[in-house]
């Protein structure tokens, strides 16, 4: 692992020519470079390889940020690449240099290598064994400028060749390429959509009290008669903690004896949504900020006409902004309301 975090990955799957693109094109992927590795001879060149007496694998070396793609990815991706039932090369190219190897660069990747190869071994996708060595990684020898991102840089000679290799007709037989890539991103983007909510889970624990968290995010409930604007008289807006939007006017307040803030109708309906509650076993209506999900309360129908609701409120849920305070933060808009009630 560098300064950076980043780690490495290298694996050996035929034609280093084949094995880059997919890589490359996977999100938390930095770099993808095509070399050589475990061989004997040091800083080999293309001919010395292709002689069959270097003992060297033709490989990609992958440098990633594990925080954005785990090494189980890049695993998944490189099973679905290769033949891992040839014994003695990748389709076209045969040979030692041409056989299939995951190179481990500590015990954790050595261990995630060997469960992959497990899985696949019981899927019985493939009939023949999987042959597909697991080898601690050597010194890795980038291959000549000419090889580098060979795909980009000649894309008809790589198309061409590729597609005579028989490598792509192979893996739509074993793999059904479409929908698999299709898996791979959408747990990608699960797996990257649950840490972010996380992250976003553990900034809001360290900015809001307890309270404020426990009522917005785990859709509790604050004390009756104890909370901060259950008796409000003052004119303002009370707009959503957490994302600023308006949710209620104080003209609409009113005391429902119950101990929480008490309002006939939201300020602007698009800025709230209702939803079914059938928690601590009753049947209820949830009431949430649009835009920040966070919980604001319940609404009920035994409120004043005209509307007849009551949208009970937490206090922990709001931020009050005073009538002679809204231009300066930024609701000079709604002064108006003020004016009209005037």
């Amino acid at each position: 692992m560098d300064n950076n975090g980043y780690q490495l990955a290298t694996f050996a799957g035929g034609c280093f020519w084949c094995m880059v693109k997919p890589f490359e094109e996977l999100p938390g992927v930095i770099k993808v470079v095509s070399g050589y590795t475990g061989g004997n001879l040091e800083n080999p060149t293309y001919e010395d390889v292709c002689s069959k007496k270097t003992g060297h694998f033709e490989a990609v070396e992958v440098t990633f940020d594990p925080v954005l793609v785990p090494y189980t990815e890049l695993l998944k991706i490189y099973w679905r690449q290769i033949d891992p039932t040839d014994p003695v090369g990748q389709f076209l190219d045969q040979g030692e240099a041409y056989q299939t190897v995951i190179f481990y660069h500590n015990e954790e990747q050595s261990l995630q290598a060997l469960k992959s190869k497990e899985i696949l071994e019981k899927s019985a996708r493939f009939k023949d064994p999987i042959v597909t060595k697991i080898l601690p990684a050597a010194t890795f020898y980038p291959a000549e400028e000419y090889h580098q991102r060979y795909h980009s840089k000649f894309p008809l000679r790589y198309g061409a060749y590729r597609q005579g290799s028989g490598r792509d007709d192979f893996l739509k037989v074993y793999w059904d390429m479409e929908k698999e890539e299709s898996a791979i991103q959408k747990d990608y983007n699960e797996r990257n959509n649950r840490k972010k909510r996380k992250k976003e889970k553990e900034l809001l624990r360290s900015k809001l009290t307890e309270i404020q968290y426990q009522v917005t995010q785990e859709r509790g409930t604050e004390p009756a008669f104890k909370n901060e604007y259950w008796d409000n008289e003052r004119e303002g807006i009370y707009v959503d903690l957490i994302s600023g939007e308006p949710l209620f006017s104080s003209q609409d307040k009113f005391d429902a004896g119950c101990g929480w803030p008490s309002f006939s109708k939201p300020l602007l309906p698009g800025n709230i949504q209702e939803r079914h509650d059938r928690s601590h076993f009753m049947s209820r209506t949830e009431v949430v900020c649009t835009k920040s999900e966070a919980h604001l309360g319940h609404v009920f129908k035994d409120g004043p006409i005209p509307t007849g609701l009551r949208y009970c409120i937490n206090s922990a849920a709001l931020r009050f902004i005073p009538k002679e305070e809204l231009e300066q933060e930024g609701y000079g808009e709604y002064l108006n309301i003020f004016s009209c009630a005037e």
